[in-house]
Order: structure tokens, then C-alpha cells, then sequence
């Protein structure tokens, strides 16, 4: 029988990394340097491909080969020269097109059908071919509907006919409060879009019934006018049976659904009382398959089959009567894969085949092309080498020469698959693709891999052989893999040795060398144990190591799984960790870990810190040291004393008390087996207390057999609080017990527990893992559970994966953090509900199984995407008032909108005191964030609610009051802004106050010459301190006291004993508190200077002052 390659390759540089199967079998991965390969296609655009408009479009075709391909497109079954195009290029090494609209140019002007080629010198790998599209968004048209008129009772129909886009539109209804139309049994929408009502009521009367189509591609959304609606009401209504308004005509329908799509059936029904619909099909149930939306109007089955095929029926009855539609549903399909080729790898002389078989509704019809042409062109230049048997292609004998690229394409008129699959013909020796002489080195009884990677063509024959003699190895504890590895199931001392492995075809052979040492696994012989030790005492911890003494080891310390540092105090040497002087921050668990380049080993033990102090005290005219012990744990101190009596020391206080001993009474608590790793158990009990111990020299016997082996016990003595069984296999169980001894004997044995030995990482994933009813925020999950023997462990939980891949709000930024929930079913068909996600959004997801230690490898992964939710809060809303007539309110988007906003609405109403007004309403388009409201009375203020919405309907709802008035008497003050720069009156108050400033430092330069003589025969006893003062800057201020004096007829500011002028410039002020700032402008308000006599008379009389404006916006 000949044996073929079938392989998948990615070049990389000079190389080719292959992975290659025999058989159908995973082979093995290597580097093949220079390796001729024809083109591979390895990624390319969607078949149906909708772009943006807003966008560049970007035509993906990547391909390997070597040499390197090159690549040509088609458009529309023509040659497109790419280079002619200035707004076409063509990525490098690569055959992506992009087309920029950055200079110009339409989109709609590229639509068509792409189709690229790759190819080198041993053949052409094609594309499917690519429908380019545009997106469309088209405005709905404008049209003048007459208001609808209807009595009470009859059925309507509101007609939505959304402008048809590409993709086509999502249509729903609101009203002008953008809120959505209730819909219930009696109203509902259709999957056309329009808006049924089985019968009409008087409190449907309404102006605004609006229908809206929302373009998903370019997240635009079209709104048509609305309806307005008038029921005209009657005393009573009439009952009346139902009757269909969808679907309409006959009593039967077709429908045809292609395989693997959406079916949707619809059965909407008029009637008095409103009718209730109910689904059957005809020779059986409903399936699990179908659920039933819409109030049971619709039938819904997501993904389709052919056993869906058949008779459904919708039955709509009332009191009055019930009536019946039949749908007959037919199921076709689209070519859809049985058998896909392969790539085939062949030697000279070699035969194959290429199969390629497809199944369809109608069945697909199968073409062969090879290198991009039909093969029926080549009829006038048979090849004697292959023939084409239907969906077969049998190669005969194949020749150097013949590598060529093969495409099948299977098409019926629902749609066709195309497969690209080469066959490379190579005639090569064998060679070897690991590293030469390789060493590996493995602990005894362990299992380990002998790798060999090779390749050749023809396929070469791989044999094993040990220190170069005997025959091939195969069999007993050795298994020799297809991809040349070689398996010794448990290595012992006996297995060290050289292992050749030989490849051989008929062009020769190849060889390589694997050395194999086995060695003594790294083991702690003397385990640390847990101690007590006083402060101020030297505290020890044991860690002897037994090891293979060609492998190095090194030996860390861990305190509290934290590394330790040693410094200057801590001691470590060969075997033991020493800590002298111990303080309290010594207590902890203490890690000794040691590793070997290939094994390590770890033990723990901890350290309790006793405080103790010391003092003298006197009991029956005789002097005794008593000791006050302060512990956190405690420590067994026997002692003999006169008469070979046996003492414990007892808790604070004590002293030395003779007891009776004899063998221990107590049996140690919380005794357990388990793994810290997946060759050993860890037997673990509590201490006996000092009071229970009974007598000097406690220690432990511990006992472990296999459960349900029949085996004898194996038993050990120890003086600490744990034992380590090592070698043992992955989670096996152990009968386990325990015995407490002292010098006098043993005490009474322990209840028998089960233990088991140490975990390791689950073998198997969970399969099939997909979802089901997936809502905005919530999904659940199913999964195929995995064999419990390969959890290698206990089982805990299938934990789940799952992270926020992006939002399907385009342009918004989101976590990728990776969250994780865990399920504990073990039911043959578990189920789980994962919450708490975010709507609308996309997620991602794996799960695995997980033992107490480790999760298994991952399942398949799934994608899915949440539905449309209510909006979060707006980002901010401020609420502002700039003028007594109006309030300004500003907001911005929400950071999550969990949807596609569709407007806000704004609720407000008055507020005065205790007492609101009526709440009124305003609607927003999803870009306005702004509104400036109209006050109607100055005095009341408001409270605001603001919510954005979705389709699904509002969001949380932000609210806030406006501003709270300032108040003088009853009469509010409002802080508004105004632009006075550009006032009349306040340029020439400027102006006026600039003048007096002025006037008013003319008069103090005056003053301050008329003073600048130095007053000798004043001063002349004084002392000279004021001289020579340095100003800030540095300067001398040669000055006299005249400068310090008030100006003439100005107010003395300590004893008013300076009598006012009639000019002064308080009059010019308010209640004469007029003062310079320290730029010299006023402080204060400007008014009319007043007679003094009316001053006088109503001294609190002001004039409104302009400037109160002005310093009112401070």
C-alpha cells in the first residue's frame, strides 16, 4: 500500500514550518529549509462582502508558497489591473487590496464580484469569489399620511414599508416620547415590519404611532412620519370569530428555508375577544428546536435541519370559533462538506487520490479545475497520470514535473463551496529534523519521550534500537509513534543508555542519537517540623536532602510562600535553616523547596514564638523562679524531678506540678491524606496538647495502605505532625490511620479515613461547549462533560472563561479582562447560566474542567453577542441658569449605551416647597445634548429627570433641580452672564474712575513735595531708625513722618478727630466706608453724591448702584 503526506505548511523566511499528518494522524511540526511548495490561500475576504462606505475598503488574499506567489484579481470574470488604479494598491508580499476615497471617488463605483490568483512555479491557488458590496442607509420617502379612522373592535393594520438597505434594515415602533408601543397579545408587530391590532380600542387613539428602521451596518437610524390614529368608540362591540391577517388568502402556505438558517413562521389573528394562537406539526411534537416568540404568534427555529422539514399548523381560537392555517415548510441546502481534499505530498512513481464529496438540496454538482482552468480545457492534452472518476481524482505514477494546485467546486443553486488542495511530488532523501545527539534525562519510574522528527519522500520507515544492538524497539513498555517519538512508559536504571533512531526510503537513510540517563529523584529525607521556641532563643529547622548526585541542586527558603531573606541574622547551611535570637516577627511557615534540573521536592513546617519573663517569688519561706509563659501555640517541656517523678510545665501561671503518666489517652484530630503534588501524599494530624501527651517522648506511627488492593499496611514513626508517602500514582485512594506513643506505650488507634495521593492536570476538555437564549445580560451555557477519569483528580468545577471581546457600538473601547465562573454540574447533559454581562456587546469564551490544583486544557472556543439593553446613566448633567428668563441644560452620551441610542426624553416639573407641579415631557434626537428651557415664572424652580434610550426602552434615570435662587425680601437675585465689556454705561464709569484716580494721585505727589523736607528741629531728639530702610526692592526710602499724616480734611481713622470736608471722597462712597484698594480702585459702590442734610436725615437710603452688577459676578 503506498503511503502519502497529507500536510498544512506556513513559510516562514527561509524555512517552512510544517505540520504534516499520515493517514489522517497528527505527524509531527518541523523546519524544512528550502522546501518547494506550491501556493497555499491563508486568509481571504467573506463571500458576501457589505463595506462601509465611510470606510477604505480592504479585499483580503494572503498565500504561502515557495518560491514566494504572486497574485492577479479578477473583476466581474475579467482581468483587473490593479496598477491603473491610483486609489488601488496592493499590500507587499501580499495580495490584499486596498481602495482609499481619501482624493475622491465613490464606494458604489467597486461593487462587483473579486476573485484573486496566487501563483508560482509549481501551480495557482484562487480565492471564492468575493460580491462586493455597499452599504446603503436610503432615506424613507417623504409621503403625507392621512389620519386612520377606525371603529371599535375592528382589526388594523399599520404598514411600515421600511426603505429597503443593505443589509436590510431591524424596524420597531415608537411614539414621539421615543417610547416603544406596547405590544401584548393584542397589538403586536409582524416580520414585515407593520403593526397588527387584532381589534382596536378606544385608548389607541393616538398622533404618533411611528415606525423607525434602524441600518445596523452604519448604526443610522430613518424615521417615517407617524400615523395618527381615531377610533371611533360604540356602546358596545361586537364579538367576532378570528380570521387571519397574517398570512392572508388561503388556508394553507409555502415556505422554503435553506439548511442551517433561521426559520421563522407567523400566524397573526383578528377577533373579539382577542384570539390566542397555538403551533402543532403534523406526525409528531415540536422539537426542542422551536421556540415560540412574539406572544406566540411566531415559530422560530435558529438553526435549520432537514427532519425540520414539514406540515406546521397555527391555530388562532376565541369564544366565538377558532380557525386554522397550514404551513408547509420545505428544506433545501446549500453545498455543504462530506469529504474536503487535502494537500497531498507524493513521491516519484507514487499513486493517490484527491477526494472531494459534498452533499446539497438539490445535490451539487462537482468541478474539477486545476491551476485556476477547468480540466475539461485540457481534453486536447490528456494526462495518462490522473483521472477523474466523478468526485475522485486517481493519480497514477506520478512524475517529477506534475506538482499542481487542484480546485473542487461543488455548486448548486442555493450557493457552491470552492477547495484549493496541491500536490507537491518530492524526491527526497530521508532526513532528520531534531537536534543532533540530543540528552534527556528522567527521574526513575517516570515516563518520558525519545523524540525523532524526520522527513522524506517517499514516506520513510522509522525503527528504534538501544546501544546500537538488537532489533527495533516496539512492544512491552516501548510504543513507537507515527511522528517517530519513542515511549517508555516507566524508565528504570536498566533503560539509561543510546538510542538510535533510523529513517530509510529507497533514496537512502538517516540516523540520530538520543541519549538517556535516568536518575534518583531529589527527595527531603529530614522534613522540618513544627516548633515553639522563646523569644530570644535559637529556633532550627531540619531540611536534608537525598538526591542523584550527578544532578545540582539548590535549596530555597520560603517564609509564608514569600522568599526569605536571610541577612545577617539568619544562618542556612547544608542541611538546616537557623534562626538565632527569635523575635515575634520570626513566627510564620517556614518552606524549605529543593530543585534539581529536572524534579524538586518541598516540605513546610511552622514557627511559634513564646514570649517569657522572668521573676522571683516566695511560697513557704522558700525562694522558687516562676515562669509566665505568653504563647500563641504550645510547647510539651517534660522533666524529671526527685524521685524520678515526670513534670509538665502548666499556662500562666505555673509550676512545676508532679502528674500521673502513663500511654497517651487522646487520638490525634483532623488526620487527612493529600497530594501536594502527583506522585505523593501528604499525611497531615493535629498535635496532641501538652496535657494529653501523658508522658515524655511522643511520636507518632502512622499507617497507609491502597484502598480495595488487599495490599499490607505500610507504616513509619515520626515525632513531627506529618509524613510524606512518595512514588505513588495520580489520585489513587489510600486507607489511612494513626496512633499517638510515649515512653509507656502506645494509645489507642484512629478511625480508618480514606486519602488521596496527589492530583495532576485533567487530560480531556469539555466538547461542544455552545449557548442558548441568549439575552442582554445574561446567556446559558451547555457542554458535552468530559470522562471522569481523566480529571486525574477531584472534580470541582467546569470553570468558564469568558471576556468582553468589544461593543457592537462601534468606535466605543471596552476591558478585555478575563473573568471566570465555575459550574458544578456532573449531569449527563449539564447546563449553566453565566449573568452579569454587558448588553450588547461582543463575548468570547472556553471552559475547562479543574481538580483541586490544576484546569484541563481549553474546550472550543464560542463567540456570541448580546442583545440590545437600556442605556447606563449620561456621562453629566448640568443644569445652569444664565438669565432670569431661561435655564440651560447640557449632558453627554452615556459611557455605556448598551445599544444603539435611539433619543433621550426629559421629564420636569415645578417644585415649591413640598408641593410639584405637572410633569412635563420633551423628546431628543440621540445627537442633541443640549436644551435651554423657557422659564414662565422666575420665582419656581425645577426638578429634571434625564434618561437615554434604546430600542429596548430607558435607560437609569439622572436627575437634578435648577439652581436655588438667592433671595433679598421676596424678590430673586439670578446670577446670570453678560458680556458688559460692550456696555456704554460701563465704559463710561471706567472712564470716570479712571479720571478720580488719576486727580487723586496728582494730589498725593503734591503732598508728597510739599512734606520732602526734612523737619530738623522736630526731629532732631529722635532717634535716626527710620534713616536708612530698604524698600522691597532694595532701594533706600528717604522719608519723613509728614508722608505717614492723613491728607488735609480727610477722616482720622484712630480718633476721628479730623473734622470731614464738604469734598470728601466718602461722600462718593456708601455709609462712608469708602476705601482704596491696593490698586487704588474703590472698594465699595459708586453713587449720587447726596446733600448733607439728606444724608444726615436717611442715612440708610442708597441710590441702585450700577456697580453692584459688576461686583455681583465676582
Amino acid at each position: 500500500m503506498t503511503k502519502n503526506y497529507f500536510y498544512c505548511s506556513n513559510y516562514v523566511g527561509n524555512q517552512f514550518i510544517i505540520a504534516i499528518t499520515h493517514l489522517g494522524g497528527l505527524w509531527y511540526m518541523a523546519n524544512i529549509p528550502r522546501l518547494m511548495q506550491p501556493p497555499t490561500i491563508m486568509k481571504q475576504s467573506l463571500k458576501d462582502y457589505i463595506v462601509d462606505p465611510r470606510d477604505n475598503i480592504i479585499i483580503e488574499c494572503e498565500a504561502k508558497g515557495n518560491p514566494v506567489p504572486t497574485f492577479l484579481w479578477r473583476r466581474n470574470g475579467k482581468f483587473f489591473n490593479v496598477g491603473k488604479d491610483p486609489r488601488v494598491t496592493m499590500r507587499k508580499r501580499s495580495g490584499t487590496l486596498e481602495i482609499s476615497f481619501r482624493s475622491g471617488g465613490r464606494p458604489e463605483d467597486y461593487e462587483g464580484e473579486y476573485q484573486c490568483f496566487a501563483s508560482n512555479d509549481f501551480g495557482t491557488a484562487l480565492t471564492n469569489k468575493i460580491l462586493l458590496r455597499v452599504s446603503k442607509s436610503p432615506l424613507w420617502p417623504k409621503e403625507v399620511l392621512e389620519p386612520v379612522v377606525v371603529g371599535e373592535g375592528s382589526s388594523l393594520v399599520l404598514a411600515c414599508n421600511p426603505p429597503p438597505g443593505l443589509p436590510p434594515p431591524h424596524t420597531f415602533w415608537m411614539n414621539s416620547a421615543m417610547m416603544s408601543i406596547t405590544q401584548d397579545r393584542r397589538v403586536s408587530m409582524g416580520l414585515n415590519g407593520d403593526l397588527y391590532f387584532s381589534n382596536v380600542l378606544d385608548k389607541d387613539s393616538h398622533t404618533d404611532y411611528s415606525c423607525n428602521a434602524r441600518f445596523l451596518f452604519t448604526h443610522t437610524i430613518q424615521q417615517k412620519n407617524p400615523f395618527t390614529l381615531k377610533v371611533q368608540t360604540s356602546r358596545k362591540v361586537a364579538e367576532t370569530p378570528p380570521n387571519f391577517l397574517s398570512p392572508t388568502g388561503t388556508d394553507s402556505s409555502r415556505m422554503m428555508v435553506l439548511r442551517g438558517q433561521k426559520l421563522q413562521l407567523e400566524c397573526i389573528a383578528a377577533g373579539v375577544p382577542t384570539p390566542s394562537i397555538k403551533w402543532f406539526k403534523k406526525g409528531g411534537d415540536l422539537n426542542q428546536k422551536v421556540k415560540l416568540d412574539n406572544f406566540n404568534k411566531t415559530l422560530r427555529i435558529d438553526s435549520v435541519s432537514e427532519e425540520d422539514a414539514g406540515e406546521y399548523m397555527c391555530m388562532a381560537n376565541n369564544q366565538i370559533g377558532s380557525i386554522r392555517h397550514s404551513i408547509f415548510v420545505q428544506v433545501k441546502a446549500a453545498p455543504y462538506w462530506l469529504d474536503k481534499p487535502f494537500n497531498l505530498v507524493l513521491a516519484p512513481d507514487e499513486s493517490s487520490r484527491l477526494v472531494c464529496r459534498a452533499n446539497g438540496n438539490p445535490k451539487p454538482l462537482i468541478k474539477w479545475l486545476v491551476n485556476g482552468e477547468p480540466m475539461e480545457r485540457n481534453i486536447s492534452l490528456p494526462n495518462p497520470r490522473r483521472t477523474v472518476v466523478g468526485d475522485t481524482i486517481i493519480f497514477h505514477s506520478v512524475q517529477i514535473g506534475s506538482s499542481a494546485v487542484y480546485q473542487c467546486n461543488a455548486s448548486n443553486h442555493h450557493g457552491y463551496l470552492l477547495a484549493n488542495a496541491f500536490v507537491s511530488i518530492l524526491d527526497m532523501a530521508p532526513r532528520m529534523l531534531g537536534a543532533k545527539n540530543q540528552l534527556i534525562k528522567v527521574i526513575e519510574n517516570n515516563r518520558t519521550f525519545l523524540d525523532c522528527p524526520f522527513f522524506g519522500s517517499p514516506l520513510p520507515e522509522l525503527r528504534w534500537f538501544k546501544n546500537g544492538q538488537g532489533s527495533g524497539l516496539d512492544g512491552g513498555q516501548y510504543r513507537v509513534y507515527i511522528n517517530g517519538s519513542l515511549e517508555i512508559k516507566r524508565a528504570r536504571v536498566e533503560d539509561q543508555g543510546t538510542y538510535t533512531c533510523v529513517a530509510r526510503n529507497i533514496l537512502g537513510k538517516e540516523e540520530n542519537q538520543v541519549r538517556l540517563e535516568v536518575k534518583e529523584p531529589t527527595r527531603i529525607v529530614r522534613a522540618p517540623e513544627h516548633q515553639s521556641a522563646f523569644r530570644g532563643t535559637m529556633a532550627r529547622f531540619d531540611c536534608r536532602v537525598k538526591s542523584d548526585l550527578t544532578l545540582p541542586i539548590t535549596v530555597t527558603w520560603l517564609k509564608d510562600d514569600k522568599p526569605l531573606s536571610l541577612g545577617w541574622r539568619l544562618k542556612k547551611d547544608e542541611d538546616s535553616l537557623s534562626i538565632p535570637n527569635v523575635h515575634e516577627q520570626d513566627e510564620g511557615t517556614y518552606t524549605c523547596t529543593v530543585k534539581s534540573e529536572i524534579d524538586q521536592d518541598t516540605a513546610s513546617a511552622r514557627l511559634t514564638v513564646l514570649g517569657i519573663d522572668t521573676h522571683t517569688h516566695t511560697h513557704n519561706t522558700k525562694t522558687h523562679t516562676h515562669t509566665h509563659l505568653h504563647t500563641i501555640g504550645r510547647i510539651s517541656r517534660w522533666q524529671v524531678i526527685e524521685g524520678g517523678t515526670y513534670v509538665i510545665a502548666r499556662e500562666i501561671p505555673f509550676f512545676f506540678v508532679p502528674l500521673c503518666v502513663s500511654a497517651p489517652d487522646a487520638i490525634p484530630s483532623g488526620l487527612k491524606g493529600w497530594g501536594t503534588k502527583n506522585t505523593n501524599m501528604e499525611i497531615s494530624w493535629e498535635p496532641l496538647l501538652d496535657t494529653e501527651q501523658n508522658g515524655p517522648n511522643l511520636h507518632y506511627s502512622v499507617w497507609w495502605r491502597r484502598k480495595d488492593t488487599g495490599e499490607e499496611w505500610n507504616n513509619v514513626t515520626t515525632v513531627g505532625a506529618k509524613h510524606i508517602v512518595h512514588d505513588t500514582e495520580t489520585y489513587v485512594p489510600y486507607e489511612i490511620k494513626l496512633q499517638a506513643r510515649n515512653d509507656f506505650g502506645p494509645g489507642p488507634e484512629s478511625n480508618i479515613i480514606i486519602g488521596y495521593s496527589g492530583e495532576d492536570k485533567p487530560t480531556a476538555p469539555p466538547t461542544d461547549l455552545h449557548v442558548s437564549k441568549i439575552d442582554s445580560t445574561k446567556v446559558n451555557v451547555h457542554w458535552t462533560p468530559v470522562d471522569p477519569n481523566t480529571v486525574l483528580g477531584a472534580f470541582k468545577e467546569y470553570r468558564l472563561y469568558y471576556w468582553r471581546e468589544g461593543s457592537m457600538v462601534k468606535g466605543l473601547h471596552v476591558n478585555k479582562e478575563k473573568k471566570t465562573k465555575g459550574f458544578d454540574s456532573t449531569v449527563a447533559q449539564p447546563t449553566g447560566i453565566l449573568t452579569d454581562l454587558q448588553p450588547y456587546s461582543h463575548y468570547r469564551m472556553f471552559m475547562v474542567v479543574a481538580n483541586s490544583r490544576y484546569d484541563g486544557p481549553p474546550s472550543n472556543h464560542v463567540d456570541f453577542h448580546t442583545k440590545e439593553g437600556v442605556p447606563d446613566l449620561p456621562q453629566f448633567f448640568k443644569i445652569v441658569q444664565w438669565s432670569p428668563e431661561s435655564i440651560h441644560l447640557e449632558w453627554d452620551k452615556p459611557l455605556e449605551p448598551n445599544g444603539i441610542l435611539i433619543g433621550y426624553t426629559l421629564n420636569y416639573q415645578a417644585v415649591n416647597g413640598s408641593r410639584v407641579g405637572h410633569m412635563q415631557m420633551e423628546s431628543f434626537l440621540p445627537n442633541v445634548t443640549a436644551y435651554r428651557l423657557r422659564l414662565p415664572d422666575q420665582a419656581i424652580r425645577y426638578r429634571f429627570y434625564l434618561a437615554a434610550h434604546t430600542q429596548v426602552g430607558a435607560g437609569k434615570v439622572y436627575a437634578g433641580e435648577s439652581p436655588h435662587f438667592t433671595n433679598e425680601g421676596d424678590t430673586p437675585t439670578f446670577y446670570y452672564q453678560v458680556d458688559i465689556a460692550t456696555q456704554g454705561w460701563f465704559i463710561g464709569l471706567m472712564c470716570a474712575i479712571a479720571l478720580i484716580i488719576l486727580i487723586l494721585l496728582i494730589v498725593c505727589f503734591i503732598k508728597r513735595s510739599r512734606g520732602g523736607k526734612y523737619p530738623v528741629r522736630d526731629k532732631k531728639d529722635l532717634p535716626l531708625e527710620g534713616m536708612d530702610q530698604k524698600g522691597e526692592d532694595g532701594s533706600f526710602d528717604y522719608h519723613s513722618d509728614e508722608d505717614n499724616k492723613p491728607l488735609q480734611g480727610s477722616q482720622n481713622s484712630l480718633d476721628g478727630g479730623v473734622k470731614e470736608s464738604d469734598d470728601s471722597l466718602v461722600d462718593y462712597g456708601e455709609g462712608g466706608d469708602g476705601q482704596f484698594n491696593e490698586d487704588g480702585s474703590f472698594i465699595g459702590q459708586y453713587t449720587v453724591k447726596k446733600d448733607k442734610d439728606e444724608t444726615e436725615g436717611n442715612e440708610s437710603s442708597e441710590a441702585t448702584s450700577p456697580v453692584n452688577a459688576i461686583y455681583s459676578l465676582a
